[in-house]
């Protein structure tokens, strides 16, 4: 049944992050111009790790359109990512939690070296103004309250995960803490 569910929730939810990807990526002309000339290549991210209690993620390839935005590649692809970026998911919640905090993890990166070195940029330097969009949706003082509030729950968030991932390895046998 979590099998099913997450078949159809996964499609829904990936069309809903491409939106949000080029949402961010056209609030900076520079992002688009440096995706621009690599209209039509791939990138794929591969979550290595990732707990086998899970569901499988969905396939998490991407296509890089004219318009210098992203498609989401609902299908697997016929050839190989012209990028391939590796990332370790064996802690996806962590994952998720330091991503979110602007903490990207290492990666393991193959693939074309411009491609490469635009995506590395864009992960350096684009940033999602969240305020500016609930001030669109909200007037000023209550758009400041909320991104006050998520920007305190994020926060509070990612102190729980570095504490969790701090004790966890305490006591893990041969780390110097208890057996």
């Amino acid at each position: 049944m979590l099998n099913a569910l997450n078949s159809l929730l996964a499609p829904a939810l990936m069309e809903r992050l491409t939106l949000v990807v080029n949402h961010v990526l056209s609030s900076e002309p520079a992002a688009v111009q440096r995706l621009t000339p690599h209209s039509g290549r791939c990138l794929r991210l591969e979550l290595e790790g990732w707990p086998s209690l899970l569901p499988a993620p969905p396939q998490l390839a991407f296509r890089v359109t004219p318009a210098g935005l992203m498609e989401w590649c609902s299908e697997p692809l016929a050839v190989a990512a012209d990028l391939q970026v590796r990332i370790d998911a064996s802690n996806p919640a962590a994952l998720a939690l330091r991503a979110a905090g602007g903490q990207w993890p290492a990666v393991d990166i193959q693939g074309d070296a411009q491609l490469a070195a635009d995506v590395d940029w864009l992960l350096k330097n684009l940033r999602w103004d969240v305020a500016a969009d609930l001030e669109r949706l909200f007037p000023p003082a209550v758009a400041h309250e909320l991104h006050r509030l998520g920007s305190a729950l994020a926060r509070g968030l990612h102190a729980a995960v570095e504490q969790a991932g701090s004790l966890a390895g305490r006591l893990r046998p041969g780390a110097g803490g208890p057996r």
